[in-house]
């Protein structure tokens, strides 16, 4: 091999080692920023749940679900969209409206991520108006949930309520 030969050698051997290298980083990041835009997604679907809820829009509140999606809550359970929003239009009532007088406020989430498959815990504040039109702290509590992507788009699998404080009798 003279050494032209070798030194063409060592120059295509060193660009196809820094190609495959750089190939692996953008693979890396481009993973790390998937996780960041699901665990986006999976915060506005939190933030999403709350609206529709306060605004007692809750055929929105139901299209969160995935199709086997499940609401577990001190109320009831119900599978499925179309089970979710007949449990709760019959027991709370479907109205949308911007101020029903309740707001949600969700903090503390830790969201896990696998694949398309996620859970979290998310801390929950429930604020009611008191006699006065002013904010009264009805119950605090957490969410257990499972995420899954669905048709592209991230749902609750599953979203178990807990009320750890009620602060009212």
């Amino acid at each position: 091999m003279t050494y032209c030969t070798r030194w063409l050698t060592l120059a295509l051997s060193t660009l196809l080692l820094c190609a495959a290298t750089q190939a692996a980083e953008l693979e890396d990041i481009a993973r790390r920023l998937q996780v960041l835009e699901d665990r986006e997604a999976i915060r506005s679907l939190i933030i999403a749940y709350g609206r529709a809820h306060d605004g007692r829009d809750y055929q929105a509140y139901a299209a969160l679900f995935a199709k086997e999606g499940e609401w577990v809550s001190g109320m009831g359970t119900a599978t499925g969209p179309a089970a979710i929003f007949e449990f709760l239009d019959k027991s709370i009532g479907h109205n949308p409206t911007p101020d029903s007088g309740t707001y949600h406020m969700m903090s503390n989430e830790q969201i896990d991520i696998v694949g398309d498959r996620a859970s979290a815990v998310t801390k929950w504040v429930y604020f009611t108006k008191n006699d006065n039109d002013t904010p009264n702290v009805t119950f605090l509590g957490h969410y257990v949930d499972q995420f899954i992507r669905e048709d592209g788009s991230w749902k609750f699998l599953r979203r178990q309520s807990f009320r750890d404080i009620p602060t009212t009798k």
